[in-house]
């Protein structure tokens, strides 16, 4: 209890004095957050933006995405008319990321991503390259701090859209321009600074891909400045009028930032970061202290409870069950050599298996007809069905098979026993 009182008596001190260091300034600070997120309504927050898109596809239903490509919750690889929007300072997908969310544009789905960085294997799949722009320098004006040279200027091009009106905000800008697009397959359909190219479209099967590296033309500075709201209803209308279901991701916001590029592998700064190296006007590092005076009252709290207090209590075992500890034993060793794949293709065995003998249905060929002759035979729903039959087309194809893939694979396989 002591050492919650003690925390929290630190935490009201740092409050206490950046406050005080806000009143004797007379300037208005303008929260310089890039948080990109669909609940901030902040300068950079994506509020407006998430908000406007029932407005724009009234009939279309609204999710919001948090699971890594070809295992989302709502979407599906092999039905059309869906969208994917992923706006993140940083879209650094991997190379089987890469290749199930081309494989969803292929099915006649859109996928738009806005992003300042392309990482991970994004660029060489796209065939394309990028340029940071310059960083921001500020300025106080009229008692706001705001960036003097860095503003985001941006620009739809002729004949993709029906003006070429110049769009500009006086915040940040955080964006980057192409300095390699394979023409041959993509066609450059927007510019921003100096007139470099930052939007682009890619054909992808029946559906489309669209790059675009100007985030906070999402934000809702941008957007509620002036009129150009426009150049955000402009730009949503490449996404197909006739989508059923519009997925604005969350997944690449929180996914681990690292450069693949060459050897360099590098962690970004995040908050907690910022605020262990954040320094006050006598040049300490106050978080930093009391997370440590923190951390160090707890480990003292922990050795004196390590104390005993009474007679240990000798534990009573189960009786043994050996068959289910011979099965148990069988499951660990796949589990213990890590190999996931060979243990997946184990239950995808046994469940053919299982298939086979109580449904009396071939498990030759996974396609709907299978589907829907397993749901009618089972009452599973075939949604779930179908979220099985695509974990298992995925171990067959792809090149690693994780732990996490493992454990999603046995949850769908046990829901689906205790409901046949």
């Amino acid at each position: 209890m002591g050492v919650l009182i003690l925390a929290g008596v630190l935490a009201l001190f740092i409050t206490d004095k950046n406050n005080q260091k806000k009143k004797k300034s007379g300037a208005k600070v303008l929260d310089e957050r890039i948080t990109l997120k669909k609940k901030d309504k902040i300068p950079y927050g994506t509020y407006v933006a998430y908000k406007g898109l029932k407005q724009l596809f009234p009939e279309a239903q609204i999710i919001t995405n948090r699971q890594e490509p070809g295992f989302w919750d709502s979407l599906s690889l092999f039905e059309k008319h869906q969208a994917l929007i992923i706006v993140a300072d940083n879209f650094n997908a991997d190379d089987d990321e890469m290749r199930r969310l081309i494989r969803f544009a292929k099915s006649g789905n859109d996928v738009f991503i806005s992003a300042k960085e392309l990482s991970g294997m994004a660029p060489a799949e796209l065939e394309v390259s990028t340029i940071d722009l310059s960083e921001p320098t500020f300025e106080e004006e009229e008692g706001i701090l705001i960036a003097s040279d860095d503003s985001l200027l941006v620009r739809l091009r002729k004949p993709y859209f029906e003006t070429d009106t110049i769009f500009a905000y006086p915040g940040r800008n955080f964006s980057s321009s192409f300095t390699k697009v394979n023409n041959e397959v993509a066609n450059e359909i927007g510019d921003g600074v100096s007139g470099l190219t930052n939007f682009i479209h890619l054909k992808a099967g029946k559906g489309n891909i669209y790059l675009h590296l100007a985030p906070l033309a999402f934000s809702n500075y941008f957007l509620l400045h002036k009129k150009n709201i426009r150049y955000y209803e402009m730009i949503m209308s490449v996404i197909s009028p006739d989508v059923q279901k519009i997925a604005w991701d969350e997944y690449f916001m929180s996914k681990t930032d690292i450069d693949f590029t060459y050897d360099n592998r590098r962690k970004r700064r995040d908050w907690f970061t910022v605020m262990m190296n954040k320094e006050n006007s006598e040049g300490k590092k106050p978080f930093r202290a009391a997370l440590w005076i923190l951390i160090l009252l707890l480990l003292a709290y922990v050795l004196l409870e390590m104390r005993r207090k009474q007679r240990q209590i000798p534990e009573v075992k189960k009786p043994r069950n050996d068959s289910l500890e011979f099965v148990k034993t069988i499951g660990r060793l796949y589990h213990d050599k890590g190999d996931h794949r060979n243990l997946c293709r184990k239950m995808t065995a046994y469940f053919y298996e299982h298939i086979r003998s109580k449904y009396k249905l071939r498990t030759n060929v996974l396609d709907e007809s299978f589907v829907k002759a397993l749901h009618q035979k089972t009452g599973v729903p075939e949604q779930e069905i179908q979220e099985i039959v695509q974990y298992i087309g995925f171990i067959d194809t792809a090149t690693t098979v994780t732990e996490k893939h493992l454990s999603g694979f046995y949850g769908k396989l046990e829901a689906f026993y205790q409901k046949a």
